[in-house]
């Protein structure tokens, strides 16, 4: 992974937290000093609750994938330790799923007259739930390298030993 990509990806990834948190920072001020016209029920302020932990699900992703970019700048990927944050970030796409679908259940009762936007909302929990089947196919693939590398390792150590 050349240089330039790995800077231009660290930057996307430090706007996408530092956004994120700017957010959640907003989120929780707002919650905590103004009412709500609904007096601080139901949907509302279960929305701003549930994209708060949206963006925690984000937030975990992000850091997350900023180890495995180191992991791979300094030539480290190809090891069990990469498994840790691949593992994570599929974990945090499964909770974002889930709490996709929460604000689709708080959202489905205003949508009575209109089921199929609950049914569009689904799909797109469905989806999410797609991505992280994505990732858990290539966590395969770095599982396949990961042994592909060990098994080279030793047969290198193996042909440094005959010669």
């Amino acid at each position: 992974m050349g240089k330039l990509a790995v800077n231009a990806l660290r930057t996307v990834l430090a706007v996408v937290l530092a956004g994120t948190v700017l957010i959640q920072v907003l989120m929780v001020w707002v919650l905590v000093t103004r009412s709500d016209p609904e007096g601080g029920t139901l949907p509302l302020t279960a929305f701003r609750l549930l994209a708060i932990l949206g963006l925690v699900t984000v937030q975990v992703a992000v850091v997350s994938v900023w180890r495995l970019v180191t992991m791979v700048r300094r030539g480290t990927v190809f090891s069990r330790a990469a498994f840790r944050y691949v593992d994570t970030v599929i974990g945090a796409i499964v909770a974002a799923a889930l709490v996709w679908f929460a604000v689709t259940a708080v959202n489905a009762p205003g949508q009575r007259d209109d089921p199929g936007v609950t049914l569009i909302m689904g799909g797109i929990g469905v989806a999410i739930l797609g991505v992280a089947l994505i990732v858990l196919v290539l966590r395969m693939l770095l599982a396949q390298a990961v042994a592909r590398d060990v098994e080279a390792t030793q047969l290198q150590a193996e042909l440094d030993e005959v010669i």
